[in-house]
């Protein structure tokens, strides 16, 4: 998985088996429900993905007991081994550029849970400042070329502009809380800093 989206549906499903064992239709299922309908993945991404997670050993194929099986055809159940733990861990602590993007913050964020807090305290900070930069050049823009903008257009930058400000608030909160928990978790760390 070299790309960024296949990283990103590499951490998503390892993720999601994480949780419990899976067959491919609840894991797409469990999958959108997660990371909802803005980013739903298909069976066409899906599988391909599967089967380089089993070549790599990261998860297993378990067949259901035939006294289980309902309506005929039975259902691969995927299941992540202790080599898929370790990956899921290594893929939780990149903090890096790629952890804040708008194409992977969402799947990082959903097992956030999993993730130490000092890597998602970085992932949440790295977040907020793309988002700043991105304020900044929407409101210089904005700022060069109001005038020839129609209503509509003008409405929707406006829209967009509100959006950003209203997620970088709530990263704000975030953040804070983060580092609330974290100052209780390790007082002698705060006094020290």
């Amino acid at each position: 998985m070299a790309s960024g989206q296949g990283r990103v549906l590499e951490l998503a499903v390892l993720g999601s088996l994480h949780e419990t064992p899976l067959h491919g239709y609840e894991l797409r299922k469990r999958l959108n429900a997660l990371l909802g309908m803005f980013r739903a993945f298909s069976y066409g991404s899906l599988y391909p993905c599967l089967r380089s997670l089993l070549e790599q050993g990261f998860i297993v194929e378990e067949q259901p007991a035939p006294t289980t099986i309902v309506g005929g055809r039975s259902k691969i159940v995927y299941k992540l081994t202790a080599e898929g733990k370790e990956r899921l861990q290594d893929l939780l602590t990149q903090a890096g550029p790629s952890a804040w993007e708008d194409e992977s913050f969402g799947v990082h964020f959903a097992f956030f849970r999993h993730t130490e807090a000092e890597v998602r305290l970085r992932i949440l900070e790295g977040r907020r400042s793309r988002l700043e930069e991105r304020l900044d050049s929407v409101r210089t823009a904005l700022a060069r070329t109001r005038e020839r903008l129609d209503s509509y257009t003008l409405e929707l930058q406006r829209h967009g502009l509100e959006s950003v400000e209203r997620e970088v608030r709530w990263l704000n909160e975030l953040i804070a809380t983060e580092r609330r928990g974290s100052a209780e978790e390790n007082p002698e760390r705060s006094t020290d800093e």
